[in-house]
């Protein structure tokens, strides 16, 4: 049973990226207070927070997905700066930069303004640029070029982020919350509760 504080922290997080769905539009005129206020209303009550996404196996986010690979919970990002969505430590899904068709599932190590030194004293320090970010694969025992990460392909857009991963299934039995920042848990908790649909994911996940 969901409790009334989830009922009430879901809403305002749908409220808020609900609204926000349209906010560029009404921000650059094209659509009025009043045009903006009824897409609101209506993405409110038609639109979900998070999605499904059938992923395929691999060793780089190991035990997140295997090699069996799994189906996904993913978290939706509003059109607001991802920066303020998204956090160092999360489990994120976006664009492969290599096959922009394609989804990759890493994590987020660094954000912009970041000083990034390598191990490798050949390699001169950077620091990450506005909308930048660094996302590594969670199998420490990948080099860059099996991990697939921004050790190979370097920096890569926060616009190319389209969800944080909340929940992961492996199998019928083989599930659970995927272990993100701090922030992202308690924002993503009431989303959880309300979202989270175990045996719709197991349909999901192919065989």
């Amino acid at each position: 049973m969901i409790s009334p504080s989830n009922w009430v922290r879901y809403a305002f997080n749908k409220l808020n990226y609900s609204a926000s769905l349209d906010f560029r539009k009404y921000k650059v005129g094209q659509i009025n207070a009043d045009e903006w206020i009824d897409a609101t209303l209506k993405n409110f009550f038609q639109v979900k927070l998070t999605f499904l996404h059938w992923i395929k196996g691999g060793e780089e986010m190991a035990p997140i997905i295997t090699s069996e690979g799994g189906s996904l919970l993913v978290r939706k990002m509003a059109a607001l700066p991802p920066t303020k969505q998204v956090f160092v430590g999360d489990v994120v899904m976006l664009k492969d930069p290599e096959k922009p068709d394609d989804y990759l599932l890493r994590r987020l190590a660094a954000i912009e303004g970041y000083e990034m030194v390598s191990k490798d004293e050949k390699d001169e320090p950077f620091v990450l640029e506005k909308d930048q970010c660094w996302v590594l694969s969670d199998n420490k025992a990948l080099k860059a070029k099996e991990a697939k990460d921004s050790r190979l392909f370097g920096p890569v857009p926060m616009s190319s982020i389209v969800g944080r991963v909340i929940y992961a299934l492996r199998s019928a039995v083989d599930h659970g919350p995927v272990k993100n920042s701090h922030l992202a848990l308690s924002h993503d908790s009431p989303v959880l509760a309300v979202e989270l649909n175990v045996d719709e994911m197991v349909k999901n996940t192919k065989k």
